[in-house]
């Protein structure tokens, strides 16, 4: 792996930071200020230790800057935006703090001039025109203005409900402090001790671990390596900032802000680098997740590249959802396609993406469907019942969406001729539904009621069955009574309760009737069920040879349910 060229690493302070003549800025598009009163609870306390100990430090975490390359006075601030933001609020509630001992006339010449000294030193120094202070960190695009006019300047807004979310949050995270300072009775009213509050605990010891990158990619790694919290996030926010350096106009920047905000909205902002690495894998093999960030760079070098990139994101992004998503309206002209699509949701099946995308554009409606089927079967075969190692579904896939992509596989059944080597046989596939076993509790219910359901619209030849009409029996119950454990040791029934051929559908009704009753009780409830699969229910016994017995005969039964259409 190549070595990272980081310019610089350093542990500095608040104040080393803001005191130094130097510029920070968040990226334009970078996320809106998020923090709110827990992270500003936890920031007061962490002060307060510092303060009331004068031998103690904070660590507050890395900080990654971006250096400009034109100016070594400006830094983009690529991940601590919300750290430095707060603290730079801290210190304008400690300068709003001296300014009302000054209109209350309290050594008001000496005030005055800490309070310049302060502004000079924390927030930067007036503007000789307009004569207001500009901040040495200057946020986002959303929250700019707002934290310029009205917090620097110490200007209350005039109507606060008006404001967008982030900006009401950055006034509140000032009256928070604001408040919190107003608490600490030795130093509200000295303008002297609130100086010293701000210049010697919270400017000197709240230390980071500066690190300066000379490029994008370098700031992206460095994502990576620290695995720091909110990751996922901020690489997106990485991505998405570098994406809209390619544009030159604002016009097409605020065409490509509308655009990339209606892809995140669809996708959701934590699911976007797994979107991203499925989209890249249409043409990329083995992309991995520290990888996004490179391949976008390779691939994009101006805005109409952006532009196209962010195109064909739009496109895929509507589908990419509803794959996860069997109810979603992209399925309206399609329905056939939601019985499978629920499948998936069920097998929580995911490798098989990049496919999937690739047949949508490239094959006919009726093969698409036809290969979602497939996709089922194979993921039901290899996943559920078989439980192989699902490594390999993803470099097969991958390897197929490209191949797709090119023109080289044009219909289901190459695709399946492609994948065979995880077609599991149906010898192995019956030796090991012979011995599925899977819990009825929790998320895994559905599983079995799925499995249950399917087995019985086989058995009975009907299409009208509901999977939501039956409840789950145990024949062997879940809490067996003394009865039952003539039959079966505690080590076969922890083994045998949850196996498939143990459990059978059952209408509420007649499943409250027999409760933990003996299996002579539930065989006569059995035969008043309306479901085949309970009605051929015929052992004298139920031991562990009879359930054996009929989970074997249920396997040859799901073995040419389960079945490929293209197998032969």
């Amino acid at each position: 792996m190549a070595r990272i060229n980081l310019l610089d690493t350093r542990t500095t302070s608040f104040g080393d930071l803001i005191g130094n003549g130097k510029i920070y800025r968040v990226p334009l598009f970078q996320r809106d200020y998020s923090w709110k009163e827990e992270n500003w609870e936890d920031l007061w306390q962490d002060i307060l230790i510092i303060y009331y100990d004068p031998d103690s430090s904070h660590y507050m975490g890395a900080l990654v800057l971006q250096s400009s390359g034109t100016s070594d006075k400006e830094f983009t601030i690529i991940d601590g935006q919300q750290r430095l933001a707060t603290l730079s609020i801290v210190a304008i509630a400690v300068i709003e703090k001296i300014q009302k001992l000054v209109e209350q006339e309290e050594h008001k010449e000496a005030n005055q001039e800490r309070q310049e000294i302060l502004k000079r030193t924390y927030l930067s120094d007036r503007d000789p025109r307009s004569l207001r202070y500009s901040s040495k960190i200057i946020l986002n695009e959303n929250n700019n203005d707002f934290y310029q006019s009205n917090l620097i300047n110490l200007r209350q807004p005039l109507n606060v409900r008006s404001l967008s979310k982030s900006n009401q949050l950055l006034w509140q995270a000032f009256q928070y402090f604001s408040n919190r300072l107003g608490e600490l009775q030795e130093v509200i009213q000295d303008g002297e001790k609130l100086a010293e509050f701000l210049t010697n605990a919270i400017a000197q010891r709240l230390l980071f671990i500066q690190i300066n990158v000379e490029d994008e990619l370098n700031a992206y790694t460095v994502f990576e390596t620290l695995n720091a919290r909110g990751i996922e996030l901020s690489s997106t926010d990485l991505l998405k900032n570098y994406l809209f350096s390619r544009f030159q106009g604002p016009d097409d920047l605020q065409e490509a802000q509308r655009q990339w905000r209606r892809i995140v909205n669809t996708v959701q902002m934590e699911k976007f680098p797994e979107f991203l690495r499925y989209y890249l894998s249409l043409k990329e093999t083995r992309v991995r997740r520290e990888r996004l960030f490179k391949i976008v760079r390779e691939a994009v070098k101006n805005g109409q590249q952006a532009f196209e990139l962010l195109d064909r994101l739009e496109d895929y992004s509507s589908l990419f959802i509803a794959l996860g998503n069997s109810n979603d309206d992209f399925w309206r002209d399609n329905p056939e396609n939601r019985p499978y699509i629920r499948e998936l949701e069920l097998f929580r099946v995911k490798q098989a993406y990049p496919t999937l995308f690739a047949a949508y554009r490239n094959f006919s409606p009726d093969n698409f469907t036809r290969l979602v089927k497939l996709v089922c079967v194979l993921s039901f075969r290899y996943t559920v019942v078989s439980s192989l190692n699902p490594n390999e579904l993803e470099t097969l896939y991958n390897k197929v969406a490209i191949s797709i992509m090119k023109g080289e596989i044009t219909n289901p059944r190459q695709v399946f001729d492609a994948l065979r080597s995880i077609y599991v046989s149906d010898e192995k596939f019956s030796q090991d539904f012979s011995l599925l076993s899977i819990s009825t509790k929790g998320q895994k219910r559905k599983l079995v009621r799925y499995i249950l359901w399917k087995l019985e619209i086989d058995a009975s030849e009907r299409q009208d069955i509901s999977e939501d009409s039956f409840s789950v029996e145990h024949i062997l119950p879940e809490s067996p009574t003394d009865d039952w454990r003539r039959n079966f040791t505690d080590s076969q029934i922890e083994e045998m309760v949850y196996r498939i051929g143990n459990l059978t559908p059952l209408e509420p009704k007649l499943n409250r009737q027999v409760g933990n009753g003996s299996y002579s009780i539930k065989q006569e409830a059995y035969q008043e069920s309306v479901y085949r699969l309970t009605r051929n229910i015929s052992a004298e016994d139920w031991v562990v040879d009879a359930l054996t017995t009929r989970q074997r005969q249920l396997a040859q039964r799901a073995t040419h349910i389960w079945r490929s259409d293209f197998y032969s």
